[in-house]
């Protein structure tokens, strides 16, 4: 059987289009990615039987619009532009593809952290204006301390480079605390039990964490100044992790040395930003899991992740960010 599959972007990886048009799919993409209006359009005038999300917003009126709606899987693992509320109201289980892209995030992420600690972009630019400024206040990364919060499949290859370079690394996770006993699945990091414990041992801070209710300003002015004064944060997770405005005040004060962001509050970053005038902030446009590889193995993994339940082939519930769309209706019987 044939499906209508709409991809939220205008185009997707080869990889993960092969899997589809091998399928006879029908796969529908976006003229504008940034566009609600048209995602809500599309949805409520065509038969869909699967969305793959990418960044622009998969709204609850986009999903009651759409009655032959079966399936939703992220092209990622980030879900807050989904309305997963409104998916689970109508039993729609909603999909992520963990791991596709963590060692590219893990590698922006390194990037970010030497960038931020050794003034690489603004080395970079005074040669590129014509000026020899050599300016000689970067910092050295061994012996110091980075502190990860998040410590799934990207933390764990962050650490891993971190500790090779001669850092001491620390972890906070609350998964692992529960399920480990805290024991680190990477040896040598130590872990610890609460984030006010990770914070003043953390000389570089790095975020891996999704954004919910529970992260959302998770760092905010009280627990930036809990950092070493002349730390450096990064931030590969979500933008909304950090309170901006109290990022910001560390940043221009000195508290902060300086910050590597490939994730804002509000993207894309606005013109009059003040990140974007600050030199100690090194930014990316949100291209943590967008290279060649990544691209391909996200795609694909949402192809499989959708394909796979509309022929009653269920992925692992672990894929699923909302099982309890698999759990019995009270009241029903089998």
């Amino acid at each position: 059987m044939a499906f209508t599959i709409f991809v939220t972007a205008p185009k997707l990886a080869a990889a993960g289009l092969r899997i589809l048009e091998e399928a006879h799919c029908r796969v529908l993409f976006m003229q504008d990615g940034n566009c609600v209006a048209e995602v809500e359009a599309t949805m409520a005038r065509e038969p869909i039987a699967a969305v793959i999300s990418r960044t622009v917003e998969l709204s609850a009126t986009a999903i009651a619009s759409c009655p032959t709606l079966k399936v939703i899987s992220k092209h990622g693992v980030g879900v807050s532009n989904i309305d997963v509320a409104a998916a689970s109201a109508r039993r729609i289980p909603v999909y992520v593809t963990p791991g596709a892209n963590a060692q590219s995030v893990a590698e922006l992420t390194l990037g970010l952290m030497l960038a931020a600690a050794r003034k690489i972009p603004t080395l970079d630019r005074e040669l590129h204006a014509g000026r020899w400024s050599r300016a000689q206040d970067g910092l050295q990364l061994a012996g110091r301390r980075l502190g990860l919060v998040g410590f799934g499949q990207v933390g764990q290859r962050v650490a891993q480079v971190a500790q090779v370079l001669g850092m001491e690394v620390h972890a906070f996770d609350p998964a692992l605390n529960s399920t480990l006993s805290g024991t680190s699945p990477v040896p040598g990091v130590i872990l610890h039990r609460t984030l006010d414990a990770l914070l003043p041992l953390s000389d570089v801070l790095s975020l891996h964490v999704p954004l919910n209710s529970h992260t959302r300003n998770l760092l905010n002015a009280q627990r930036l100044a809990l950092l070493p004064h002349g730390a450096v944060l990064v931030n590969t997770a979500r933008g909304e992790v950090v309170d901006e405005p109290a990022l910001v005040a560390a940043l221009r004060s000195g508290a902060l040395f300086a910050a590597g962001l490939d994730t804002m509050a509000v993207e894309p970053l606005p013109a009059d930003s003040p990140l974007a005038a600050l030199p100690n902030v090194v930014l990316t446009p949100h291209v943590g899991g967008s290279t060649a590889a990544a691209l391909d193995n996200m795609a694909a993994g949402a192809a499989h992740n959708v394909l796979g339940f509309l022929r009653a082939q269920v992925p692992q519930v672990s894929a699923c960010v909302n099982p309890s769309v698999f759990e019995p209706v009270q009241g029903m019987t089998a």
